[in-house]
């Protein structure tokens, strides 16, 4: 064995040493505060009185999960389908998911060495006089290659925020599918229930227009006054002037609905053209308890998964305090002529440890240590608010289902004793027992309440959606993304 051989076997060694202590040295720290979950403070039973008897037992995950299907309306359950697959919103958290994705991938190539390849050629000519001189051409070529060592664990807590920013976005993702599944529901009961109104306003100008020919027929007759005509020519119109508003409202809830299948304006139209009323409601819903519903939420565990990520920034922050090391090399080949290049004498190499140590920036690393530990601040302030709201948007939708259902028995009893009242008073008024405006006032009645009777039913449905959402339902639970540990440790 040559000396050449000796002194690269003891230049290896040497590089070999440094490698290995720096690997041990790189796993004793990691700075920067280790990432707790904070503890769900919720109450162990809901607020409202409304919801006694009925918070047990919880709803299973995949009930809740696809709660649209218990409402046994394939119109509705179709239209879901069809915008969760062609939804707009949907794909671009879809792709927010990817780039996360992706944005993980970029944090953790941090772990391992960086290699580079080079080429080069030059021509050098001179020329003095006018008169050529000498020409010089210089091919080079090489690779690099540097590895920083993770000494104070900055790589490691990138990847912590990294990985967290991801399973962020999958919340996100589940929240958008939980607000689109509401949506499309809540915009199908408007169509239905703006169908039912206007159904039941062609029955009162039925009725009214009939009203309006006894009117004339009893005022030819000289029983009555043209007074009770015109009044019951502008009771018949004053109905009729109320079908613009609905048909308009309806147009616009058709549009929605296709607008939220990643259509245009008509494509929902013929699905939804043949009148088939509302969906059915349970007799009973399964709330479950706080914590459950808080549990489930995809905004509430959003929030957490910032937090967690913005705790990791602060590491990533103060790793810039301390000094870095890194692992360089390069080798490559300068020749003179192109056929050089394979020759061995033209031949370079070089590797060794490279040391860095920001010592003075100003106060710049520490400022920002500082904006980083304000921002989890922030994130943990905003994680708080969220649990706060969606109890809020719970309780709220509870006691508006539980209500809006009290309040459509009482309508429909005060329907029954219209109906009563207006075929009573056609009847007197007839035999000449009453006058026309106790006719007026029945049917007036009679249409108010039966109008409010059908927007209650679609009101009861529609805060049954809302109570599912408020829930949590609206997307299927999955087994979260394994954290990655290379680099770890």
């Amino acid at each position: 064995m040559d000396w050449r051989s000796i002194m690269n076997t003891k230049n290896i060694m040497q590089c070999g040493t440094v490698l290995i202590a720096m690997l041990i040295f790189a796993g004793c720290a990691t700075v920067g505060p280790d990432y707790v979950k904070p503890d769900i403070k919720a109450p162990p039973a809901w607020n409202t009185g409304e919801s006694k008897g009925t918070g047990q037992p919880s709803m299973s995950q995949d009930n809740l999960a696809s709660w649209w299907t218990s409402l046994d309306d394939p119109v509705l359950v179709d239209l879901i389908d069809r915008a969760i697959k062609n939804n707009k919103d949907l794909k671009k958290a879809q792709s927010r998911i990817r780039e996360a994705r992706a944005a993980r991938g970029v944090a953790e190539s941090q772990f391992y060495p960086s290699v580079g390849a080079s080429g080069s050629y030059n021509l050098t000519r001179t020329e003095k006089n006018g008169e050529v001189g000498t020409t010089r051409e210089l091919f080079a070529s090489g690779l690099d290659a540097g590895w920083e060592i993770d000494l104070f664990g900055g790589v490691r807590r990138a990847n912590e925020a990294a990985q967290a920013t991801y399973e962020a976005s999958e919340e996100d993702y589940r929240m958008v599918h939980v607000t689109l599944a509401a949506e499309v529901a809540l915009n199908y009961i408007d169509v239905r229930t703006l169908q039912d109104r206007l159904a039941i306003v062609e029955e009162n100008l039925k009725l009214q227009t009939e009203t309006y020919e006894l009117t004339t027929y009893r005022q030819k007759a000289g029983l009555v006054t043209q007074f009770d005509v015109d009044r019951a020519k502008t009771n018949m119109e004053d109905t009729r002037a109320s079908v613009p508003t609905l048909k308009t409202r309806l147009a616009a809830a058709k549009n929605r609905l296709s607008a939220l299948m990643g259509e245009y304006p008509g494509f929902a139209d013929p699905k939804v053209a043949a009148p088939r009323g509302l969906p059915d409601v349970p007799v009973e819903i399964a709330l479950g308890v706080p914590m459950e519903t808080l549990r489930r939420r995809p905004d509430v565990r959003n929030a957490e998964r910032q937090l967690a990520a913005q705790t990791a920034r602060i590491g990533v922050a103060t790793a810039d305090l301390y000094p870095k090391l890194a692992l360089n090399g390069a080798m490559g080949i300068d020749a003179s002529s192109f056929a050089g290049l394979s020759t061995a004498n033209n031949r370079t190499f070089n590797m060794g440890p490279r040391f860095t140590w920001n010592i003075f920036s100003g106060g710049a690393v520490r400022s920002n240590i500082e904006i980083q530990n304000a921002r989890q601040e922030q994130a943990y302030l905003q994680y708080e608010n969220t649990i706060i709201l969606a109890l809020e948007e719970a309780e709220n939708a509870i006691t508006a289902y539980v209500n809006e259902q009290k309040r459509m028995q009482s309508l429909n009893d005060a329907l029954a004793s219209a109906t009563n009242s207006t075929d009573l008073a056609l009847s007197q008024y007839r035999s000449g027992l009453i006058d026309f405006q106790a006719v007026l006032d029945a049917q007036r009645t009679f249409l108010s309440v039966k109008d409010s009777l059908a927007t209650s039913k679609g009101a009861v449905v529609a805060d049954l959606v809302r109570l599912y959402k408020a829930l949590g339902g609206g997307w299927t639970p999955v087994p979260g993304p394994k954290v990655s540990k290379r680099g770890q440790g």
